[in-house]
């Protein structure tokens, strides 16, 4: 087990966090968008730690936290941001990271410190790269270009990339909706781009996509969605954008959504003028409350944790979200929350702890908790795939796939399959990783894609 992630904190899964930033009055915020990388030495040798920090149209920024060796994929980080200073929280991971930025904003050095472990780390900066581009960007055997559209239900315009397959049409088509968290068009996450890789696998197959920026992201105006029904209109959006283009099969036009992004693309299927077919990838099936548990559970499971530990930490996440719930005062409720997250870590220090009770207790944390997936599936009748991998440690596949299958089970045509070794971002084993440049790189699974693919053109033969 590894020193620098012991204990996590109350986790949850499906959160679109926007942690408060300031700047101090004599010392201007330097600009942190991208990757800050770093090696951090545990007992035993040292893990790369990668942070993605992402400003957002609002001025706070969206930061997750990836550790490959781990497994640790988009752990949901607090960035608050005073002059130089830049302070980074994982509460799933009851760790911290406390850094100054030198003046060229190349470099970070700071110190991480956890639970009974306290270490410098340096990051270095490298800016987020497109899912293609290592070197050179190799013009692709496919229409692309630049995507502008309006939900009008928020007065907000939205942008993406439209690949649209060589020749006369018309296409089957797509539109990628993304998992939660603003993102980019790409779905970026570090280097690995899920929705870029997809949307080119699929076009240069026959398969028209569209992909956009989430709101308040990239080209994308407006500010981040508060709740997953929120986002639903702008994947109805994409619809109809779609819909306007004379290279689209109108007939055969779907959504395929990533983690929470399927969560919308089932929920739009459910409203009027819905999508063709749907394609859920990792989409949740339980309660947030129950997501939630689980996910700390798996975190400390996947660490080393005594089921005793587990057990206690279990406990004592289950009483702070029922405080969440009785508690609708939201300044008694950060007041208890912020009280027991101390209790329960004593690594997190007041500011931290009132930053991460205001969250817990937000609009959005507190519609997660409550949010049924499988609530409105009844009215979902176009085909549905739902596509998970065995390797996920952000939802578990066989509890997510069991409830959604049981919402849908008025739906005659549900396909329902499960990737082996995929893990929540549906890369392979590592073992099955392709050579590049003479090192292992992540991959999209070759299996899922192909899943997808087949599946969407066997809805244009029905």
């Amino acid at each position: 087990m590894v020193a620098c992630l012991m204990l996590p904190g109350a986790a949850w899964a499906g959160q679109r966090q926007q942690p408060a930033v300031s700047a101090a009055a004599n010392t201007p915020a330097p600009t942190l968008d991208g990757l800050w990388k770093g090696q951090l030495k545990v007992p035993g040798g040292q893990l790369e730690v990668i942070f993605r920090l992402q400003k957002l149209a609002g001025g706070e920024y969206f930061s997750v936290l990836d550790v490959p060796l781990q497994k640790v994929s988009r752990m949901n980080v607090k960035a608050d941001v005073k002059g130089d200073t830049v302070r980074l929280f994982a509460e799933e991971a009851a760790t911290r990271f406390v850094g100054r930025v030198s003046a060229d904003s190349k470099q970070m050095s700071g110190i991480w410190q956890a639970p009974g472990y306290k270490v410098p780390l340096v990051l270095n900066f490298s800016p987020i790269q497109s899912m293609t581009a290592k070197n050179v960007r190799l013009t692709p055997p496919y229409r692309e270009e630049e995507a502008t559209f309006s939900n009008l239900t928020v007065n907000t315009r939205l942008s993406g990339t439209l690949t649209v397959p060589a020749g006369a049409g018309p296409f089957p088509a797509v539109v990628l909706i993304s998992d939660s968290g603003p993102q980019d068009r790409d779905g970026a996450v570090g280097d690995f781009a899920t929705l870029g890789l997809l949307a080119d696998y699929l076009t240069r197959r026959g398969v028209a996509v569209l992909r956009f920026d989430d709101r308040g992201v990239g080209k994308s105006g407006g500010t981040p969605a508060t709740t997953t029904a929120d986002l639903v209109s702008d994947a109805q959006a994409g619809l109809n954008y779609l819909r306007t283009r004379p290279e689209i099969d109108l007939s055969h036009l779907g959504l395929v959504g990533h983690g929470e992004g399927g969560n919308v693309a089932l929920l739009a299927a459910a409203q009027p003028l819905p999508p063709a077919f749907v394609v859920a990838l990792a989409a949740y099936g339980l309660p947030g409350r129950d997501i939630v548990v689980q996910q700390q559970a798996t975190t400390l499971r996947t660490l080393g944790t005594e089921n005793n530990q587990i057990e206690a930490a279990t406990k004592r996440q289950m009483a702070m979200l029922e405080i969440i719930r009785q508690t609708t005062d939201n300044a008694q409720a950060q007041a208890i929350v912020a009280n027991m997250l101390k209790q329960n870590n004593a690594a997190i220090d007041n500011v931290t702890a009132q930053s991460s009770a205001s969250e817990m207790t937000s609009t959005h944390y507190r519609y997660f908790l409550a949010f049924n997936p499988i609530e409105k599936l009844t009215g979902v009748n176009c085909p549905v795939l739902l596509l998970n991998g065995t390797s996920d440690l952000t939802i578990n596949a066989e509890a997510n796939l069991n409830a959604l299958s049981k919402g849908l089970k008025l739906n005659k045509n549900v396909t329902v399959k499960k990737i082996s070794g995929a893990n929540h971002l549906f890369q392979p084993d590592p073992t099955k990783w392709p050579i590049v440049n003479g090192q292992q790189q992540p991959n999209f699974s070759p299996e899922a894609q192909e899943t997808i693919r087949e599946w969407i053109v066997a809805q244009t033969k029905k």
